[in-house]
């Protein structure tokens, strides 16, 4: 008679375990008190053994499912022999080729949406499958945010380094960055990261299924041919880089931010197509690195959706560590040269060049929609929805960059949560992202929250109040020789709400907080500055400065003319 293959009791305390992977595949002969699975506690992973010698006739749960300890996992017998009908629910995982998987959330995409959504709905209880293409992280992991930001902590020693003369530090020699060793402390970062998504996902029984996951019907997935069912999906399917018709982009020195991570050699003269936070930032690496930076913009500014102050400042450091700044200029194509370097053609320039980088934007990935392309409404390339995260279809949700409310992977962390809280608890709450920061980590760092100075002019045509304080008189900035940027705050004039805050200088994405925070609770302006009390020498102190500017009581500059 076949052997029964139990979830395994290891301690009184003990009520389930969680099924890390399958050691042996149906088919295979499998020895008693060989190890045949892996399973992990509360406190401890470990290996269970067979209970009996023969084939590994039926597995019934899939690996990542959580499991009732003393529940059957799965049977043991002799080829051909007859399996006794399972005494468990098979409303728990079942992993038979020809019955669709059923869970109560499954989330298409693991990156900051999707892993927060499912560990959210896990929390709550639900039974959750998540479907990844590529690596857990999605974008923000393995290709943006955190690569990138690697690369900036690198590029910021390399400043550090180069300034440190001034500060009495002989350096003997000349400092310059080695390309593989960078990379290759980039890729450790990510793989950390990434390996941590993993086990947060394992740690909560979320069943995680590598595969292109997409709409086949209401409430059902297909993922590399198999069937999957769920009474709620949560789209998270991410972006996906802008491609220009830009005749010669296919060369293979014409690089997507995507490449340029992997870049094992310095260019001398790199070309950034686009001055958004993209193009940006990578300015910012390379020209740390050493490398030659143009960078090419269509509109009249750099990071045209900030205050154009902000654009303004930015654009002055860029200019002077040594970038090339040219705006309003359109590519026409570009050239690559018999010697192979290339040559960007523009409406008014020819800038030669050995690598390009196209940073034109991202657009929303609409591939997770499958079948019901037609179905759920998109606007302008975006999966429309709701405030509770919604599409047009039931108890179908969208959440991240697909949706393109806010591409930001915080924001997305936000949609996640509550998309997965209106799935499983049915109570209806709304994703309010009226006060998600913004933050550009160059050198210096920028970050805004709320109105532009423009955007506010025009909504409240009654008037508003305008103060700025500059870090050359904020004395932390001085001491540390970050003496760039300012703090600027928006308020409105009558009743003193504070409707916008905008920062570049050092620490402006750690800044950004506080003010957002302020915003979202409403405080105005006028208590901002008669309660707050930063610390001194801090940073911080220049965004209380700034408020107190607004009213005209600003102690460490003159007086307003």
């Amino acid at each position: 008679m076949a052997a029964e293959i139990y979830m395994p009791k290891n301690g009184m305390d003990m009520t389930e375990g969680t099924l890390i992977r399958w050691l042996k595949e149906v088919g295979e002969p499998v020895e008693a008190g060989e190890a045949i699975m892996e399973i992990e506690t509360d406190k401890v992973t470990m290996e269970a053994e067979a209970p009996a010698s023969g084939t590994l006739l039926q597995k019934l749960y899939e690996e990542g499912a959580v499991v009732p300890v003393l529940s059957v996992l799965g049977w043991i017998g002799q080829p051909g022999e007859m399996i006794p009908a399972s005494p468990i629910s098979q409303t728990k995982k079942p992993s038979q080729a020809d019955t669709p998987a059923m869970y109560q959330v499954a989330v298409v995409g693991g990156g900051p949406a999707g892993y927060v959504a499912a560990i959210r709905a896990a929390q709550l209880g639900a039974r959750v499958v998540l479907f990844e293409k590529d690596t857990l992280g999605g974008t923000c992991l393995n290709r943006g945010c955190i690569p990138t930001k690697t690369l900036l902590k690198t590029a910021e020693y390399l400043r550090h380094i180069q300034g440190a003369a001034a500060r009495g530090i002989i350096v003997d020699g000349s400092a310059h960055v080695d390309m593989p060793a960078a990379i290759k402390e980039k890729d450790r970062v990510v793989k950390t990261l990434t390996d941590g998504v993993a086990s947060l996902l394992r740690s909560n029984g979320v069943t995680v299924v590598k595969g292109k996951a997409r709409l086949q019907a209401a409430g059902q997935l297909l993922c590399d041919g198999k069937p999957y069912t769920a009474e709620s999906i949560i789209l998270c399917g991410g972006s996906k880089p802008v491609k220009l018709p830009i005749p010669g982009a296919e060369s293979a020195h014409v690089l997507t931010s995507t490449d340029i991570l992997n870049l094992r050699e310095l260019p001398a003269k790199l070309c950034i197509i686009g001055g958004g936070v993209i193009g940006c930032e990578f300015a910012s690496i390379f020209q740390a690195f050493g490398s030659q930076v143009t960078i090419v913009e269509k509109l009249d500014r750099l990071m045209a959706p900030m205050d154009k102050d902000i654009s303004k400042e930015l654009e002055r450091c860029l200019r002077r560590d040594g970038a090339a700044v040219h705006l309003q200029e359109g590519v026409q194509e570009i050239v690559e040269n018999p010697d192979g370097r290339l040559t960007v053609v523009t409406d008014h320039l020819r800038i030669e060049c050995d690598k390009v980088l196209l940073s034109i934007g991202r657009v929303s990935d609409l591939e997770c929609l499958g079948d019901l392309a037609g179905e759920i409404r998109t606007e302008q390339g975006r999966i429309a929805v709701d405030g509770a995260m919604q599409t047009s279809l039931k108890n179908v949700y969208a959440c991240g960059d697909v949706n393109g409310q806010a591409m930001l992977a915080h924001a997305a962390f936000r949609m996640g949560e509550i998309a997965a809280e209106n799935c499983v608890t049915g109570k209806i709450q709304s994703c309010s992202l009226k006060y998600v920061p913004s933050v550009l980590y160059t050198s210096p760092e920028a970050a805004c929250v709320g109105l532009t100075e423009e955007q506010a002019c025009r909504q409240y045509p009654g008037g508003i109040l305008v103060g700025r304080f500059p870090f050359s008189a904020n004395s932390r900035a001085v001491a540390s020789g970050e003496r760039d940027g300012f703090v600027k705050v928006i308020a409105e004039k009558s009743y003193g709400e504070l409707l916008g805050v905008h920062i570049i200088g050092g620490l402006a994405s750690e800044m950004i907080a506080e003010a957002a925070a302020l915003m979202g609770a409403e405080i105005p302006i006028q208590e901002i500055v008669s309660t707050l009390i930063h610390s001194h020498p801090s940073y911080s102190e220049a965004f209380a400065e700034a408020c107190g500017n607004a009213l005209g009581s600003c102690i460490h500059l003159p007086p307003k003319q």
